[in-house]
């Protein structure tokens, strides 16, 4: 049974030591902080319940996947509800359109809205993307992959200088729909400029299928999680500070921790789901690299709200300067609601009355508040879960994973994708347990 040490209790760590568990190595999982979940854990205050990062997902396959290949299917420890609408776009000129997902036909009839022909000008720049996605599916997303071996296909995609800001220019004229197409990017704290045009194909898995929520929140992924290392018997060390991998003869021989060394014994492995830039041992492997920020965020309890904010869908755009981002499905006590506000771009006034400007007036109704800045989340979750931030086509060949330079070191999560979100972790921690295998003992 070969060792294998997790570095990071997040998503992906927690998802590749169970896929590794199930394969049958004996894998010790590694968390600095009191417990399992990393950006999962949501933030509980008097008595309201918000998710502290992502609140829905793309891709539920990869999803049931891991649940199937490490214990249990999905569907008996969790509910992934279908989103009737993924968000809605309010814009400057008031307009606005609420974009489904999972059907071609509705987001056509959608984004028919806003103007005759709007809908066909949006399907048809979605429709672009297909054969990014079959292509890339196949040949990078879900298949171990190598810089010096990539598929003719491939290569033509990641050596292209064509960023998605260029495209959106060339494709729409109508700035609503540029606005639409660059969001979920800004969302993720990139700059369209610096983003390659095939990464746009986040609207295509949208359109395919669809945005997924978790009943009861995504805590309950990490509560699900966390409880299934049991089941795979994986040793959870929480609290314990991960300092450096020790190499030795160019391969990993133990890991560094506050606590004292872990052996990794013969033809063990590591796994890194953790910022490598927080590494020595990696830090120059990954020292043209920067973490993409995560956004202002405001988590509001309120009360007594009038009806027309009640009908609000679980996740709203206003469109401005800075874009304010109204995420409405917190828990909490019965009669009252809990809202999380994302600011991108410069926020000059309290949110709240900048909220009040796009009338969404809710100053007479908060009841509680909670204010994380950028750099309070990122020390809270000890790096950002929105991983690499694009600086070019060049940032793919740039990050870690699922292999490293290191032959038994392997990195997993938002750093070692091309796009934040458990779609792309959940990938990324599937691409690792390919690249490591089965257990030869």
């Amino acid at each position: 049974m070969t060792r294998v040490i997790v570095l990071g209790g997040g998503y992906a760590g927690m998802a590749s030591a169970a896929r590794l568990a199930k394969l049958g190595h004996s894998v010790t999982l590694l968390e600095a902080s009191g417990q399992l979940g990393g950006a999962l854990v949501p933030v509980r205050e008097e008595g309201f319940t918000w998710d502290a990062s992502a609140t829905s997902t793309l891709l539920p396959a990869v999803m049931r996947d891991l649940f199937r290949k490490s214990g249990r299917p999905a569907e008996r420890e969790l509910e992934l509800v279908p989103m009737d609408v993924i968000r809605e776009h309010r814009f400057a000129d008031k307009t606005s359109v609420a974009v489904p997902g999972g059907t071609r036909g509705a987001q056509l009839a959608a984004f028919d809205g806003l103007g005759p022909g709007i809908g066909q000008q949006w399907t048809d720049y979605v429709a672009r993307f297909s054969e990014d996605w079959e292509v890339l599916r196949k040949h990078y997303f879900e298949v171990p992959w190598e810089p010096s071996a990539l598929p003719s296909a491939v290569a033509e995609r990641f050596r292209s200088r064509e960023t998605l800001h260029k495209r959106l220019r060339k494709t729409f004229k109508d700035e609503r729909l540029r606005l639409v197409a660059g969001h979920p990017f800004v969302a993720a704290g990139q700059e369209l400029r610096d983003v390659p045009a095939w990464a746009g194909l986040t609207a295509y898995l949208e359109q395919r299928f669809g945005g997924w929520r978790v009943e009861g929140g995504m805590g309950v992924v990490a509560e699900v999680l966390a409880a299934r290392m049991t089941t795979r018997r994986v040793s959870v060390q929480t609290a314990t500070r991960v300092e450096d991998i020790i190499l030795r003869g160019g391969r990993a021989v133990a890991v560094s921790t506050t606590d004292g060394e872990i052996d990794l014994g013969v033809d063990g492995a590591v796994v890194v789901a953790l910022d490598p830039r927080s590494l020595p041992a990696l830090r120059p492997l990954v020292e043209r690299t920067l973490p993409a920020i995560p956004p202002m965020t405001f988590h509001l309890g309120l009360a007594s709200l009038p009806d027309h904010l009640l009908d609000l869908p679980d996740e709203l755009v206003l469109h401005g300067e800075p874009t304010l981002v109204v995420r409405t499905r917190g828990i909490a006590p019965e009669g009252q609601h809990a809202w999380t506000v994302h600011s991108y771009g410069k926020l000059m006034e309290d949110v709240l009355l900048a909220l009040a400007r796009h009338k969404v007036d809710l100053r007479e109704h908060v009841v509680h508040r909670v204010d994380l800045g950028a750099a309070e989340l990122v020390r809270r979750w000890r790096g950002s879960p929105l991983g690499v931030k694009w600086e070019g086509r060049s940032t793919v060949f740039q990050r870690l994973g699922p292999r490293t330079p290191i032959p038994n070191v392997y990195a997993a999560g938002a750093h070692a994708t091309p796009g934040s979100g458990l779609p792309f972790t959940g990938l990324s921690s599937a691409l690792v347990a390919q690249s490591i295998g089965p257990s030869q003992r």
